[in-house]
C-alpha cells in the first residue's frame, strides 16, 4: 500500500482502512465474498468504477493480501480474482456495515441492485436465531446468477454455485428477489414471477427469519 494514501497511524482500525478505505475497495470485495470472479465480471457488477480506478484497487487488495488473482483450469481457462482466506474475514464486516447502512436515506438512482448486493442483503436481513433447527440446501437462481445457500446449525452460508443436489429451488430475477427480500411482498403475490421448485417449506422458514 503505497505510504501516500496511509494514515501512518498504528491503530490497527487506521491500518485495517489503509488496505481497505479507498473508494471501491470494499466494493470489490463485496463482489468476490460469494466466489471468484474475472475482471469483465467486476466491471459488470461495478459499473460506475472507471477501469482505472478498479485496477488500481485490485493492485492495491492483491499487494495487501486481501486479494488474489488465479487462473481457472480447463475448460474456462481464464484468470479470476477471489478474496484470500484472510480477506473472506471481510464477510461480517460488510454484513454489520449493511445493517446500519440501512437507516440511512435512500439513495435516489435508476440503478437495480445486482445479484451479490441481494445475497448480502439477505445476509443482513438474516435473523440466524429464526432458522432453527432447519438443515437445508437451498438454490438461488436470479438469471444468470446461481448461488447456494446451506444452511445449518442456525448458520447460513452462500456460495456462486450449483450443487448436484439441493431441498429448494428458486429461480426468478434480481427485481423479483428484491420484492421479496427487501420489500416483503408474499411469495403469493409474486408466482407469476418466479418458479420454486422441490421442497417449498425451506423457502418459506428462510423468508421467515428474516428481519
Amino acid at each position: 500500500m503505497s505510504s501516500a494514501r496511509s494514515y501512518g497511524d498504528p491503530c490497527a482500525a487506521a491500518r485495517a482502512l489503509d488496505l481497505v478505505g479507498e473508494r471501491w475497495a470494499l466494493m470489490i470485495v463485496r463482489e468476490l465474498l460469494f466466489g471468484p470472479k474475472r475482471y469483465s465480471d467486476l466491471q459488470s457488477g461495478l459499473p460506475n468504477a472507471s477501469p482505472t480506478v478498479l485496477s488500481q484497487r485490485l493492485r492495491d487488495l492483491d499487494s495487501g493480501g486481501v486479494i488474489q488473482r488465479r487462473k481457472l483450469g480447463a475448460p474456462v481457462r481464464a484468470w479470476v480474482y477471489e478474496l484470500t482466506d484472510w480477506g473472506r474475514q471481510l464477510e461480517p464486516v460488510l454484513v454489520h456495515l449493511g445493517r446500519w447502512g440501512r437507516a440511512t436515506s435512500a439513495v435516489q438512482t435508476t440503478m437495480a441492485l445486482g445479484a451479490d448486493s441481494l445475497m448480502l442483503a439477505l445476509r443482513s436481513h438474516l435473523d440466524s436465531a429464526r432458522l432453527g433447527d432447519l438443515h437445508a440446501t437451498l438454490v438461488v437462481a436470479l438469471g444468470e446468477d446461481v448461488f447456494t445457500l446451506h444452511i445449518a446449525q442456525g448458520e447460513l452460508a452462500v456460495v456462486r454455485d450449483e450443487p448436484p443436489g439441493w431441498d429448494a429451488a428458486l429461480r426468478t430475477d434480481p427485481a423479483t428477489f428484491k420484492a421479496l427480500l427487501i420489500d416483503g411482498i408474499p411469495v403469493a403475490e409474486l408466482s407469476d414471477r418466479l418458479s420454486v421448485e422441490g421442497d417449498r417449506g425451506v423457502l418459506d422458514r428462510l423468508i421467515k427469519a428474516l428481519g
